[in-house]
């Protein structure tokens, strides 16, 4: 299997679109999901550099070009499964730059197929910190 074949984290459309239109009016932007009660259950977008991620974070891969990040404890429970960053109507987290878009980010998933779990196995993502 290519190196390049499993990915961790995707976007939509509608979520590559909502990137795009925050990194143009805000430049670039970084993701977080960290499991937390609220709003930390869901992906927030914060302007890249203003959240610092540490060592109990996993980088998960790039949406749009930017990095995504989960916490350690909440990837324990989500590595079985493809993240797919969605939009849906509605208000984002208080901190999330998407809030005032009438907008949200919303995580969907889907599990890895048993080969595609093989190979993400060998191959651990990296920690931030």
């Amino acid at each position: 299997m290519a190196e390049s074949s499993v990915a961790r984290v995707s976007a939509t459309p509608a979520a590559l679109a909502l990137i795009a239109r925050l990194r143009e009016q805000h430049g670039d932007v970084m993701f977080h999901q960290s499991g937390g009660c609220c709003d930390g259950s869901a992906p927030m977008c914060y302007l890249r550099g203003e959240f610092i991620v540490g060592a109990s974070d996993v980088w998960l891969g790039e949406i749009g070009g930017m990095p995504f990040y989960m916490s350690d404890a909440q990837f324990a429970y989500w590595e079985h499964t493809h993240l797919i960053i969605d939009v849906v109507p509605g208000t984002g987290g208080m901190f999330s730059l998407e809030r005032p878009t009438g907008l949200r980010f919303l995580t969907r998933s889907h599990l890895y197929a048993d080969e595609e779990a093989a190979w993400l196995a060998a191959h651990p993502p990296q920690r931030a910190g």
